[in-house]
């Protein structure tokens, strides 16, 4: 019996101090975890170098199926109404850990995740966003995060589903009941977080509304506002979260107008402003490459510089031409290769200190199979951009 117990203390022991050392790892492990979750309050310009140059997860999370009658979500049922149906309908491939780790290997330092919401939404008038859906989108946000990169989330084709479909009044109100229901589902994690507005759109595009100029605008101004006085309302880190404020459909020229308003905040110096394509006119007239092309970008750099860079406000260029067709080169243009464009826009909104992030899809510019930018020219460019953070 005495011999018994001896063992027994013997194994209690030996039990005990490995509980300790396991207590101990254990502990580290949840110290370094919890460091890691800590929220750094930074200014907006403090985020700028951090954030560095971008990436899109493009046609992935803001794909749909649109359905007119579905008068909540917009969006037509696919498949088994699973996330996967949703996030792959574009031609995308699931999104996976691997997907993610090749991006930040690549050089960027910011994943932009755009989001259509109303899928698998019920229509029932609520608005509520699917669980399930949620829950998918959470997991490749964390996979962001967790490799320290700056992750933002928006509205993305479901805004426009909303002003297209709702009088001002009510898109608003469904406006604000989303972005409270994302606001309220990531309150708690950590600055690496960032939330844009919406998307693309600009006021009402209803067929039996017809706005002046003027209320256009204050259109555009009210969904900005709404959607920080919604983040801000929800507590947790919400309050000192960065948040990117939406341009004039995101458009340099009418962004950058008088009219256009960056949103009240009651946090200080903590927002930014989203515009798209800094040579989008070039580029659609295919004279990419020429002095016209060089003169009008930096034309269009110098008009954010004076309304908002000027003013304390970083620009993010939330998407920006990651590759240049043939087609859209001056004959004669000096600067000849989609490479070399890529170079020349991305270290000319650099100099200005913008925030530049690719627009790209799946197995265009990054493959999202072979974890890796798929020109080698393109990759050096980016790796290049990355250094000058």
């Amino acid at each position: 019996m005495m011999r018994f117990k001896q063992a027994l203390s013997v194994l209690s022991a030996a039990a005990l101090s490995l509980g300790i050392l396991a207590s101990c790892g254990k502990s580290d492990s949840s110290a370094e975890q919890e460091k890691k979750r800590e929220f750094k309050d930074m200014t907006a310009q403090e985020y700028v170098s951090e954030m560095g140059i971008g990436e899109n997860l493009g046609n992935t999370f803001e794909s749909y199926f649109s359905e007119p009658k579905l008068k909540d979500s917009g969006s037509k049922k696919i498949g088994e109404n699973k996330p996967l149906d949703y996030e792959t309908c574009w031609g995308a491939v699931e999104t996976t850990k691997e997907v993610i780790d090749g991006m930040k290997e690549a050089g960027f330092s910011t994943v932009r995740v755009p989001v259509y919401w109303g899928n698998m939404m019920k229509n029932d008038g609520q608005f509520n966003i699917d669980p399930d859906y949620m829950a998918r989108v959470k997991q490749v946000v964390d996979w962001i995060i967790d490799d320290d990169l700056y992750c933002v989330v928006n509205i993305h084709h479901y805004d426009e589903f909303i002003i297209k479909n709702k009088p001002q009044d009510e898109a608003l109100a469904v406006f604000k009941t989303v972005w409270t229901q994302i606001a309220e589902e990531f309150k708690d994690y950590d600055h690496h977080l960032i939330f844009e507005g919406y998307n693309e759109n600009v006021g009402t595009t209803r067929e039996e509304d017809r706005y002046t100029e003027d209320q256009t605008y204050d259109y555009v101004n009210a969904l900005n506002q709404t959607f920080v006085d919604a983040v801000r309302a929800t507590g947790g880190n919400n309050p000192k979260r960065l948040l990117i404020a939406s341009g004039y459909w995101t458009n340099i020229d009418n962004t950058t107008k008088d009219k256009f308003k960056m949103p009240a905040d009651t946090a200080e110096n903590k927002l930014m402003i989203s515009v798209h394509y800094i040579d989008n006119a070039m580029y659609w007239t295919n004279k990419i490459g020429g002095q016209e092309w060089k003169d009008y970008s930096k034309s269009q750099c110098e008009l954010l510089k004076a309304a908002f860079t000027d003013k304390g406000i970083p620009v993010f260029v939330g998407e920006t031409t990651s590759i240049y067709d043939g087609e859209r080169f001056l004959p004669d243009a000096d600067v000849k290769t989609s490479s070399e464009c890529l170079e020349y826009i991305l270290t000319m909104a650099h100099d200005y200190g913008f925030i530049t992030v690719l627009w790209d899809v799946n197995d265009n510019f990054y493959s999202r199979t072979e974890y890796k930018i798929k020109s080698e020219t393109d990759a050096a460019v980016i790796k290049k951009i990355a250094e000058m953070k």
